[in-house]
């Protein structure tokens, strides 16, 4: 297959930057991402961006939070009971913690907040509500 199209497999590497430039993912040191492109297993923009690229092809896209983690919602935030959490756990700001919504799908909360043991929890994603850069390098397709 000389290039994507929506169906195949492909292995891309790439690096993701935030508009100042900071990189916050990258899969240089490591193998290449293997997805299906269409098939739901990145970002809608990721997706769409592999779409006609070829082998050895590179390209550098920014994605607005909707073709990314989607916007951040503050309906998302919310202050939990500290008696929620295991007897000795005290949770720290940035601390994570994974739960399951009632469809078991995974939800990872962010401590936004701990003020007076009023513990505020965040359910956005992390990137939630960011522009995201990336350089693609199509590896392989197939």
């Amino acid at each position: 297959m000389s290039e994507v199209i929506t169906g195949t497999k492909v292995k891309i590497h790439y690096t993701g930057t935030f508009d100042d430039g900071e990189v916050f993912d990258s899969s240089k040191e490591t193998d290449p991402l293997e997805f299906e492109v269409g098939a739901g297993q990145v970002i809608p923009g990721f997706d769409n961006a592999v779409i006609g690229m070829k082998i050895g092809e590179t390209k550098q896209v920014r994605l607005l939070e909707d073709e990314a983690y989607g916007p951040y919602n503050q309906d998302m935030v919310f202050d939990a009971d500290p008696n929620q959490f295991e007897d000795g756990l005290s949770p720290e700001v940035g601390q994570q913690f994974q739960t399951q919504m009632e469809d078991g799908t995974p939800l990872v909360l962010t401590v936004k907040s701990v003020v007076d043991g009023k513990i505020t929890l965040d359910a956005n994603h992390p990137m939630a509500g960011k522009v995201l850069n990336f350089n693609l390098e199509v590896m392989e397709i197939g």
